[in-house]
C-alpha cells in the first residue's frame, strides 16, 4: 500500500498577556459616534457591549512589549512541545496585520519582516529556515496553515511554524466603543510532515476573498473624535455589516471545505474558530447545520475563549487550539481519529477553513 504525506500537527505555543483589562477599564472613556459624544451611560454602553460581544474581559501587552516579541514567546513555546531542533525549521510564517507598534506611536513597524525578528530571537542560524510575514487580516494563521500544507505536500518543507500575533490594543480608537472588542496575544503550530498509509492531519481547505462589496467592512480611518489632530488612523469596522456578512458567508466557506473530504457536518467533533463575537460565532454554527439539513448545533462543539481573551485577530484560533490541546479550556479535549474545523473571516473581506483530523 502506497504512503501519503500528510500535514500534521506536532508543537503548539502561545503567549496570553498578563494586563487583564476589564469593562471597567472603560467607564471612563469618552465614545463617539457620527462626530457626537454617546449620551447613554458608559455602563450601559460596556454592559450592552458585553452582552452582544461575550466578552467581559481581553489582554493587552505590556508596556515594552512588540508584537514580535510575544510571537517569539509562543515560538518558543511551541518549538518546546514539538521536541523538534529550532535549527530543523524550513519555513516561519508569522501572521499579523500591523507589525511592531510601539506604545504611543500609532506607527508600524515591518522592516524587517517580523519573522525574521522571530527568526534572529530564537537565535536560528540555518539561512535555508525561510522567513516571512502574511497580512491577510484575522485569517492570516489559518491561511499561514494552509501554505505550510502546500510546502510540506509538494516535498518543499518538513517543517513549517505558523505563528499568529497581534498588538491590537495600539492601533484601536479609545473613542470608538468598538475598540473594547480587540485584544493582544500570540499563538504559535509546528507542522511537519508525516509519511504514512492514514490520510490524517490537514484533509481539505478553502478560501474565498469578497473584496469588491464588502472590503470596506474593516479599514483603517480617523479618530471618532472629531476634536483630534494627531493624524493617527485607527481600525474601524462596520459592525452590523460584518456580522450579516459573516453569519451568511462563513458557513459555506466551510460547508465547502468539508464536502471536499467527502465527511458531513455529523462527522465534526470540534470547531476552532475565530474569536470574534460569541453570538456571531454561535450564529455562524447554527448557518452552517442548517445547509446540512439539521436543526441543532452539538453541544461542546465549539470552545471559546472570547469571554476573557477577546479578539486578539490572528491570535485567537492558534491560542485556543493550544489551550484545548494541553487541558485548559474546561469540557474540551480532542483524541486521535477526531475531526476538526478551523474557520476565520476579516479584513479582505477574507474567509478560510480547514478541515483536519487528529
Amino acid at each position: 500500500m502506497s504512503k501519503a504525506i500528510n500535514t500534521v500537527i506536532t508543537g503548539t505555543g502561545s503567549y496570553i498577556p498578563q494586563n487583564i483589562i476589564s469593562g471597567n477599564e472603560f467607564l471612563n472613556s469618552t465614545f463617539f459616534e457620527n462626530g457626537n459624544v454617546l449620551e447613554k451611560e458608559n455602563s450601559e454602553i460596556i454592559h450592552k457591549f458585553s452582552e452582544i460581544t461575550e466578552i467581559v474581559e481581553r489582554r493587552y501587552a505590556c508596556p515594552d512589549q512588540l508584537s514580535h516579541h510575544i510571537g517569539a514567546k509562543a515560538a518558543e513555546n511551541a518549538i518546546e512541545n514539538a521536541g523538534i531542533d529550532k535549527e530543523s525549521l524550513d519555513y516561519i510564517i508569522f501572521c499579523h496585520n500591523f507589525g511592531d507598534i510601539p506604545l504611543g506611536s500609532n506607527r508600524t513597524d515591518v522592516l524587517p519582516s517580523l519573522a525574521s525578528k522571530v527568526k534572529q530571537r530564537l537565535g536560528i542560524q540555518n539561512p535555508d529556515c525561510v522567513a516571512y510575514d502574511i497580512i491577510f487580516g484575522c485569517p492570516g494563521w489559518i491561511q499561514g496553515a494552509i501554505q505550510a500544507d502546500y510546502y510540506i505536500k509538494s516535498g518543499d518543507a518538513k517543517r513549517v511554524m505558523v505563528i499568529g500575533a497581534e498588538t491590537l490594543s495600539r492601533i484601536i480608537d479609545p473613542h470608538d466603543r468598538d475598540s473594547m472588542i480587540f485584544s493582544d496575544g500570540a499563538g504559535a503550530v509546528i507542522f511537519e510532515a508525516e509519511e504514512a498509509a492514514e490520510k490524517r492531519g490537514i484533509l481539505a481547505h478553502k478560501t474565498e476573498t469578497h473584496a469588491l462589496h464588502h472590503s470596506n467592512l474593516l479599514t483603517m480611518g480617523k479618530g471618532s473624535n472629531p476634536d483630534e489632530t494627531s493624524g493617527n488612523f485607527y481600525l474601524k469596522m462596520n459592525g452590523r455589516k460584518l456580522y450579516e456578512f459573516a453569519v451568511i458567508q462563513v458557513p459555506q466557506v466551510i460547508k465547502k471545505a468539508i464536502d471536499k473530504t467527502g465527511l458531513s457536518v455529523d462527522d465534526i467533533n470540534i470547531v476552532f474558530v475565530h474569536q470574534a463575537n460569541g453570538k456571531m460565532d454561535a450564529a455562524i454554527m447554527k448557518r452552517l447545520f442548517k445547509l446540512y439539513g439539521k436543526d441543532t448545533v452539538p453541544e461542546n462543539l465549539v470552545p471559546m475563549t472570547i469571554s476573557w481573551l477577546g479578539n486578539s485577530s490572528v491570535a485567537t484560533v492558534p491560542t485556543l487550539l493550544d489551550l484545548v490541546l494541553k487541558g485548559q479550556v474546561k469540557d474540551y479535549n480532542v483524541k486521535p481519529g477526531d475531526i476538526a474545523v478551523f474557520a476565520s473571516v476579516g479584513a479582505g473581506m477574507h474567509i478560510n477553513a480547514f478541515i483536519y483530523r487528529f
